[in-house]
C-alpha cells in the first residue's frame, strides 16, 4: 500500500512543476483578482499542507528551513494562525521561483522518508494531502487562464491546439423513474468529509440533458436578448448582470462581427458545437428558464452518474479546454452547475482538527457543482465529489447541464 502511495505521491507533486514548464519566470506572480493566486503561491501552498499537518506532527525533530512560510502560505486555517492577505499574493517577489522550488524538494523528500515508515495516520493524511494538491492543480490553470485574459496580447500557454472535434448535438434526455435513492460516498477509496455520510433522498421522476450546452445554444440565448430579460433571472442574478454589466460569458470577445473565445491556447475562433464554459451560477439558471428547462439537483446529476460510464474530457486527455461534447458522458469537459445549496448532509461531521476546516466552514451561501472539468483529474473525481463555487464565480470552468420534471 505505502509503496503505491509513493509512487502517487511523487508522480502528483512532479505533476505539479511540469505544469509550470512553460512559463516565463514573469508569469509565476500574476494574480489580477484577489480570487485567483499565483502560480507560485500554489507551488508552496501545496507543500505548506505536507509540512503542516504532516511533517511537523510526525516528526518530532523537524526544524523548518522556510521561517514565515507557515504565515505567506497559510490559505484559510485559522486553527493554525495568521495569514498573508489572499489579496496580496501577488505582491511576494519574495521568496523567488528559485526558493519555492528548492522548498517544495525539499518537502517532498521529507514526506517520501516518512512514508517509508508506514504509519497508517500519515498514508491517511497524504491521501488528503494529494487530492488537495490535485485541486490546486486545477486552479493553476483557472488561475493562470484568468490572469492571463487581463494580458491585451492574448498569451497562450500553450500552442500545440488539437484539431476540431466531432461535436454533433444529439438534443437527447436520459430519464430516471423517482423513489428512494442512496446518495454520498459509498466507503471505497478516498472521499473528502462533505460527501459523508451515506444517506437516502426522495427523488421525483425527472431527465437531464444527454449533453452540455453548447456554445452555439447560448448564443441563441443571446441574440434573443437573454441579458436584457429580467424575467429569466434570479433577483441576485439581474443585480450582478446590471452591476458587472455582463452580456456574454467571460471569455467571448466579438472581432469584426465574429465571435472568438481567450482560451488557454490563445485566442481561438468560437466553435459553436463545444460546450459553453466559464458560465456563472446566475447565468446557467437564465439559460434553463429561458430554455423552459431548470438546472438539476445535485442529487439528480449524483443518480444519473451512478449509471454512467466513467470516463470523458479530464486532465489526462491533456486538452486544457472543454473540446469535446459527448453524448450520455457526465463527467468532464465542464463542471456542471445544480440548483442545490452547498450544505452538510444529515449526520455531517467535519474531521478532526485543524483539516476539518477543509470544507465545512464553507457551507453557506454557495452552489454545488459536479461532474470534475478538463483539468480535473481521473483520480480525483467520482460521482460522490462536490465542488461548490459562489454563484457569481466564472473563472472556472463551469458549464451548464439542463434538466426537466417528468
Amino acid at each position: 500500500m505505502n509503496q503505491s502511495l509513493e509512487d502517487r505521491f511523487k508522480q502528483v507533486r512532479s505533476q505539479s512543476e511540469q505544469f509550470c514548464e512553460s512559463l516565463e519566470v514573469e508569469d509565476f506572480g500574476l494574480q489580477a483578482m484577489p480570487e485567483t493566486s499565483p502560480a507560485k503561491w500554489h507551488l508552496a501552498h501545496t507543500s505548506w499542507f505536507f509540512e503542516t499537518f504532516i511533517i511537523k506532527a510526525f516528526n518530532s525533530n523537524y526544524t523548518s528551513q522556510w521561517p514565515g512560510f507557515e504565515v505567506l502560505f497559510n490559505s484559510y486555517y485559522n486553527s493554525i494562525g495568521e495569514q498573508h492577505p489572499r489579496a496580496e499574493r501577488g505582491l511576494l517577489s519574495r521568496p523567488t521561483v528559485r526558493d519555492v522550488l528548492n522548498y517544495r524538494a525539499d518537502i517532498t523528500n521529507r514526506m517520501l522518508d516518512l512514508l517509508q515508515e508506514g504509519d497508517e495516520e500519515v498514508a491517511r493524511l497524504t491521501e488528503l494531502g494529494l487530492h488537495h494538491e490535485r485541486q490546486h492543480q486545477e486552479l493553476f490553470f483557472t488561475d493562470l487562464k484568468y490572469n492571463f485574459s487581463r494580458n491585451p496580447t492574448w498569451p497562450a500557454y500553450r500552442s500545440d491546439r488539437p484539431e476540431s472535434a466531432d461535436n454533433s448535438l444529439t438534443h437527447e434526455w436520459l430519464e430516471y423513474g423517482g423513489g428512494e435513492a442512496s446518495m454520498g460516498h459509498n466507503g471505497e477509496g478516498f472521499c473528502f468529509d462533505n460527501e459523508t455520510p451515506g444517506h437516502k433522498v426522495l427523488l421525483q421522476d425527472f431527465a437531464i440533458a444527454s449533453q452540455l450546452v453548447s456554445n452555439g445554444q447560448y448564443l441563441q440565448f443571446m441574440t434573443d436578448d437573454g441579458y436584457r430579460r429580467p424575467e429569466l433571472w434570479l433577483a441576485d442574478g439581474w443585480a450582478t448582470v446590471q452591476d458587472q454589466r455582463w452580456q456574454h460569458p467571460l471569455y467571448w470577445h466579438q472581432v469584426d462581427g465574429e465571435w472568438f473565445e481567450f482560451t488557454l491556447y490563445g485566442l481561438i475562433p468560437l466553435d459553436l458545437n463545444r460546450p459553453v464554459t466559464h458560465i456563472s451560477g446566475y447565468e446557467a439558471d437564465a439559460y434553463c428558464r429561458w430554455a423552459d428547462c431548470r438546472l438539476p439537483t445535485e442529487f439528480e446529476w449524483e443518480r444519473a452518474a451512478q449509471e454512467a460510464t466513467f470516463g470523458g474530457q479530464l486532465l489526462e486527455q491533456d486538452i486544457v479546454h472543454p473540446w469535446h461534447n459527448t453524448p450520455g458522458q457526465l463527467f468532464g469537459s465542464a463542471w456542471q452547475w445544480t440548483s442545490s445549496a452547498y450544505g452538510p448532509y444529515p449526520g455531517f461531521r467535519a474531521d478532526p482538527g485543524a483539516v476539518g476546516e477543509y470544507n465545512g466552514k464553507f457551507m453557506a451561501n454557495q452552489l454545488v457543482l459536479r461532474g470534475g472539468s478538463c483539468v480535473s483529474a481521473g483520480d480525483h473525481i467520482r460521482a460522490s465529489y462536490r465542488n461548490f463555487f459562489y454563484p457569481p464565480d466564472r473563472w472556472q470552468f463551469t458549464g451548464i447541464r439542463m434538466a426537466k420534471w417528468l
